[in-house]
């Protein structure tokens, strides 16, 4: 028989997952964490470790995220943190370890020049079903990632401040609006985002879990702002040109 420590890595390293221990009931579940998509198209599987669960009893944008480093390329990005539901109805977060793989060092020997390729097509989307207005968030927040936007975080901690509904997120060179409820978004929310992102010279981009007011839509069209509906299979679905260009070039 192994030490405690042994046990406890053999836990750690199983690719079926990890059991996980609620400490509201004591019962114990395995759980594997989902993967993620990378931008260059790589899964990202967040590290999680056998230990005790915390039984989520409040939310914030920090906690609901942790950043993991991706395997093949090294690049670090904010994902979902992994969760599971107990039979006694607690939500428990379950913990990671975020320095689990290190960055790719150099290989044995240099590389030799290559000569300049035209860039490798984006992987398909890889979508998340959406069952609550967090889930179309997270949804927005994916969907950027994919479409080339690297540290997409809340906008209400920054500069481009809260939205007057609905949520905002921001990336290097995008700040995009998110109606994540059964009201469609209005020309109001659209123009606000729009004006937010002019003053700080960034593209505008909108997301709505029900769709938008015939009015947004015709301003969004004046403006050139890229519309998009979050489908329940957790796919944006472009509705105007500007739009369907975003989803062609990326960011």
């Amino acid at each position: 028989m192994g030490t405690g420590g042994e046990r406890e890595a053999v836990r750690e390293m199983t690719t079926d997952g990890v059991p996980v221990r609620c400490p509201v009931c004591r019962h114990e579940q395995a759980y594997a964490p989902p993967a993620f998509p990378c931008s260059c198209g790589a899964p990202v599987v967040p590290p999680v470790v056998y230990g005790a669960a915390t039984p989520v009893t409040e939310r914030s944008w920090a906690d609901d995220w942790v950043t993991v480093r991706c395997g093949a390329c090294g690049r670090e990005a904010d994902w979902p943190r992994p969760e599971v539901g107990c039979a006694c109805g607690a939500v428990l977060r379950i913990p990671v370890r975020t320095e689990a793989v290190p960055p790719p060092g150099p290989g044995p020997a240099p590389p030799q020049p290559q000569p300049v390729a035209a860039p490798a097509p984006r992987p398909a989307f890889r979508p998340v079903p959406v069952r609550s207005a967090r889930d179309a968030v997270t949804t927005a927040a994916l969907y950027l990632r994919w479409l080339g936007y690297a540290d997409v975080r809340d906008a209400a901690a920054g500069p481009e401040g809260r939205a007057p509904s609905g949520a905002r997120l921001t990336a290097r060179g995008v700040l995009a609006h998110v109606e994540p409820s059964a009201r469609p978004a209005s020309l109001r929310d659209l123009e606000c985002a729009w004006l937010t992102a002019l003053t700080h010279e960034v593209t505008c981009v909108c997301f709505a879990l029900s769709d938008f007011t015939p009015e947004a839509c015709e301003r969004a069209a004046e403006l050139g702002v890229p519309l998009f509906r979050i489908e329940l299979d957790g796919v944006p679905a472009a509705l105007n040109g500007a739009a369907d260009e975003l989803a062609a070039r990326g960011a």
